[in-house]
């Protein structure tokens, strides 16, 4: 297959593992391929939540089957992402470990907003052109995602958990649908949902859409049977309940139009759908044909290109938030940059646009604990990173900019991080000496200045007369050599 204009999204879903490959044509993304397995991940979570050995051999083995589909595709064409169930489970880095080695691609585990951000993304792109305004529900397997958005800006995002795997096992025992099984999942799906009820008032939308498992396979059902296709309405929700009701247990229902994966998690998803009618006021909702893995495709897309990379407005954004220093952020970036390109010289130029990009970030973010408190602010910083609402990174992507932060400065043997890791280390001493040639506030003179990497060392060579002309950044970059002695790198200068 050719790959050169493909992109491909893997989605880890508690009920479901998908691939969706996509073709780049005019900006647009035309399916080239789709693979979806029921993995039922979600259910093998234990008391203790932590994924079962058979729940973890499930995911391995339908990742295996998406690792020979990826086959010769570039690490840049690639995203994958995992959702609710890896979220909450305690040994999810035992099964991550492997299952990237399988898939042979990263996996980030994305927060529940971010889900959220990328459903509507993929809704969004696959809707006509409007000028309305948009409720989009999704309901996951053990999570669902609400979100208020306009065209293409997703404006209100959020993540509760509740979803058909974890309500069915919790409420509908053995797969049995009885009256009361069914009261008691809604009034809990409710008393979950009830804070959505001030973030999404009625008067905030004009046209809900429902995403992906749930309600697709709802809305298939009701048009099988003669309701208006790709649609639900309150009438459609209480004659599919009756339905169910009648069947006594998912394992004698015969719908026409359901298939036979989501037979076991339909009383859930039933229950947490008529719950958000009730809860948001929904007369209709539409079956959406964009969903989490269409946003990662779209998303993938935006970053090949700063301006449309909203990595970089969320940078922006929380610089702005804490009241970053707006001239000393882009003086440290644009130093930081220079380093990092003569370092890296002999890198692919279109691998070195993102180091450099997400080097400069780091940059942009290095002073955003000083708002808090100007002593240990690197280390206010990293926290501020590890827990913030960033819209466009995954969590992992987020913890080694927040690395980044807390290593510009101070000690380096205290820092938990992967001193093998090349990339890294060459990022985080380009920030460090960038910091400390911009010390005084003002743009440095790097006239002669030159970096060089060489095996697990770094040469800095400044010209005759600059330890003269700048005594206290001489005297900063010798204590700099030092820091270095006590990792596995060593910093010369010369």
């Amino acid at each position: 297959m050719d790959t050169a204009t493909l992109l491909a999204a893997v989605d880890l879903g508690s009920n479901s593992y998908r691939l969706e490959i996509g073709r780049c044509e005019h900006g647009q993304i035309r399916r080239a391929e789709y693979l979806k397995e029921t993995v039922r991940q979600g259910n093998g979570l234990d008391e203790a939540r932590n994924l079962t050995p058979e729940a973890m051999q499930r995911g391995w083995d339908c990742l295996a089957r998406f690792a020979e589909r990826l086959a010769g595709f570039p690490r840049t064409q690639v995203r994958a992402v995992a959702t609710q169930t890896l979220r909450e489970a305690r040994n999810r880095d035992e099964f991550l470990a492997k299952a990237r080695q399988v898939l042979g691609f990263p996996i980030d585990v994305i927060s529940g907003r971010e889900e959220a951000r990328l459903i509507y993304q993929g809704v969004a792109h696959l809707l006509p052109q409007s000028d309305e305004r948009r409720l989009v529900v999704d309901i996951g397997g053990r999570s669902t995602e609400l979100i208020l958005g306009h065209r293409f800006e997703a404006k209100v995002m959020e993540s509760y958990r509740v979803g058909s795997v974890a309500w069915s096992m919790k409420y509908f025992e053995q797969g049995q649908f009885t009256a009361q099984a069914f009261e008691s999942a809604e009034i809990a799906a409710k008393a979950v949902l009830e804070e959505a009820l001030d973030a999404y008032p009625r008067d905030s939308w004009d046209v809900a859409y429902g995403s992906s498992g749930t309600i697709g396979a709802v809305a298939d059902v009701l048009g099988a049977a003669g309701w208006p296709a790709g649609c639900i309405n309150r009438d459609g929700l209480q004659w599919i309940n009756e339905r169910l009701l009648d069947a006594r247990s998912a394992d004698r229902l015969r719908l026409p139009g359901l298939k036979d994966d989501r037979r076991p998690v339909i009383g859930g998803g039933v229950s947490v759908l008529r719950a958000v009618f009730d809860l948001l006021g929904v007369e209709q909702m539409n079956s959406a044909q964009g969903a989490l893995r269409h946003g990662v495709l779209y998303d993938m897309l935006d970053r090949k290109q700063l301006e449309t990379d909203v990595r970089s407005t969320t940078v922006q954004r929380l610089a702005t938030k804490f009241g970053v220093d707006p001239a000393q952020a882009r003086r440290v970036g644009a130093v930081a940059g220079e380093l990092l390109r003569q370092l890296r010289a002999h890198d692919d130029p279109a691998d070195l646009s993102r180091q450099e990009r997400k080097l400069v970030w780091a940059a942009q973010l290095h002073e955003i604990g000083s708002a808090i408190s100007h002593s240990d602010y690197h280390k206010h910083g990293a926290y501020i990173l590890d827990n913030a609402d960033a819209p466009g990174f995954a969590q992992p992507e987020l913890h080694r900019l927040g690395l980044l932060v807390l290593g510009h400065r101070g000690k380096l043997r205290k820092l938990d991080a992967d001193f093998d890791d090349e990339l890294f280390v060459h990022q985080l001493l380009c920030l460090r000496l960038a910091v400390i040639l911009c010390h005084a506030r003002s743009d440095p003179d790097l006239k002669g200045l030159q970096l060089r990497a060489g095996s697990h060392s770094v040469n800095l060579g400044v010209r005759q007369d600059w330890a003269k002309a700048f005594p206290q950044s001489a005297h900063l970059l010798r204590e700099e050599v030092v820091a270095w002695q006590k990792t596995p790198w060593s910093l010369l200068l010369s």
